[in-house]
C-alpha cells in the first residue's frame, strides 16, 4: 500500500491475528553528533539544538493523513472510548465495554483502501484469567480492493479465503444482535488453540465487522450475548444501510458521468503519486458541503478541497423530493484491486 511508504517516521508496532490490534507507544529522540546549526552544515558557534522529549503512546507522522473540510461533520474514523464506553456518532454506535475491559491505544488512521479500526478492546490485566480481544472495525464500499460490494458479499470472502491452517467452526449464518441483522462465522487456528468469532452488519455503505479473539469459547459465547447491548442505528443491516431518513443516501460512483453539471480539475503544486480516497456529502442543491480526505498530504487536500468547492451536481431526487448524497472520489492512482491482473498481463 502506498500510504505505507508515504507515512514516514510512525512510531507503531501493528500485530494483527488477522484482525486483532495493538499499538505501542512512541520513544525519546536521542542526541545527534556531527555538524552544528549552520546553514552550511558549519559549527561556527559549536552550539546543539535542546533535545526534545516525544511523549509516550504518540504516534508520530509526516507525510500524507486523514483531514475534513471542517470540524462539526462526524467521520467513520471519529468513534472514541469515554467511560468504558465506545460511541461513534458516524455510525451511531453505542457499545459499553464488559467490565474489566478497556481500550488502550487508539486505531491507526484510515488505510487508503478505506478501512477503519474503530475500537480495540482487550482486558485491562492481560495477565488475569480473561484472555481475548475485541476489535471493531469498518470498511468503506467505495474503495475496497475486495471484489464486493455489500456486507453479503464481504462476509463470503472472508469464509472462502481463510488462511490454510484455520478450520471453519461455525458457516455463515444470518442472526441478529442488539435488534439488527448481521452475518456471522466462527472459525479457529488448532495449532494455536485460538477461536475467533466474526459478526458484521452494513451501515452508510460500510461494512462494520465486529470480531471476537480468544482461546476461550465461554468467553466468545458471553462476548457475543453482550453485544446485544449495543445501540446501533435504524438502518443497519444486512440489506440496508444505504443512508436515508436523516442521514445521506449513500451512492458509489456518483460523482461521474452525467451526475455532474459542472467539474474543476485540481491543480497540483507537485507530482506524488499516492491515490488519495475522498469522501464528499452533496447537499440538496447539488453543491459540496463536506469533503473527507481518507489519506493525502496538506498541499493536496488543499488543491482537492479548492476544486471541489466549485463543482456542481445534479440534485438527487427520491420520491421526487431532493436529499443529499454521500459519495467517493479516487484522485490519482487506486491500488490495484485484489485479484486484479498486474499491468501488462494477459486477461484469460
Amino acid at each position: 500500500m502506498r500510504s505505507n511508504f508515504l507515512r514516514l517516521s510512525v512510531v507503531i508496532t501493528l500485530h494483527m491475528s488477522l484482525l486483532a490490534s495493538r499499538l505501542a507507544s512512541g520513544q525519546d529522540s536521542q542526541p545527534k553528533s556531527g555538524p552544528g546549526n549552520g546553514g552550511d552544515f558549519s559549527s561556527a558557534n559549536n552550539s546543539t539544538q535542546a533535545l526534545t522529549k516525544v511523549p509516550t503512546v504518540v504516534i508520530l507522522v509526516k507525510g500524507a493523513w486523514s483531514s475534513a473540510s471542517d470540524s462539526i461533520t462526524p467521520l467513520p474514523e471519529g468513534g472514541s472510548v469515554s467511560n468504558n464506553v465506545f460511541h461513534s456518532e458516524y455510525f451511531g454506535i453505542r457499545y459499553a465495554l464488559p467490565s474489566g475491559w478497556i481500550q488502550r491505544y487508539e486505531g491507526p488512521p484510515p488505510s487508503d483502501s478505506g478501512r477503519y479500526v474503530l475500537a480495540q478492546i482487550r482486558p485491562a490485566d492481560r495477565r488475569g484469567p480473561i484472555r481475548g480481544n475485541i476489535l471493531i472495525t469498518a470498511q468503506d464500499m467505495f474503495f475496497t480492493p475486495l471484489p464486493e460490494v455489500n456486507v453479503l458479499q464481504h462476509m463470503k470472502y472472508v469464509k472462502d479465503h481463510l488462511q490454510v491452517d484455520y478450520q471453519l467452526e461455525q458457516p455463515l449464518t444470518e442472526t441478529r444482535i442488539a435488534g439488527r441483522s448481521f452475518d456471522f462465522l466462527a472459525y479457529w487456528a488448532p495449532v494455536a488453540q485460538l477461536h475467533w468469532y466474526v459478526a458484521a452488519t452494513q451501515i452508510r455503505c460500510h461494512t462494520v465487522e465486529i470480531v471476537l479473539s480468544s482461546r476461550d469459547t465461554k468467553l466468545l459465547e458471553n462476548l457475543v450475548l453482550d453485544l446485544n447491548k449495543m445501540i446501533l442505528p435504524a438502518e443497519a443491516g444486512l440489506t440496508t444501510g444505504m443512508g436515508g431518513s436523516d442521514l445521506p443516501v449513500c451512492i458509489k460512483d456518483f460523482a461521474g458521468g452525467a451526475n455532474v453539471i459542472a467539474r474543476v480539475d485540481p491543480i497540483f503544486t507537485e507530482s506524488k503519486f499516492n491515490p488519495v480516497p475522498v469522501r464528499i456529502i452533496i447537499d440538496r442543491r447539488g453543491k459540496v458541503k463536506h469533503i473527507h480526505f481518507l489519506s493525502a498530504f496538506p498541499d493536496q487536500a488543499k488543491a482537492i478541497g479548492d476544486a471541489l468547492s466549485q463543482w456542481k451536481f445534479k440534485p438527487y431526487l427520491r420520491d421526487g423530493v431532493p436529499v443529499e448524497v454521500e459519495t467517493g472520489i479516487m484522485f490519482g492512482r487506486a491500488a490495484r484491486p485484489i485479484g486484479a491482473p498486474a499491468a501488462g498481463a494477459s486477461i484469460e
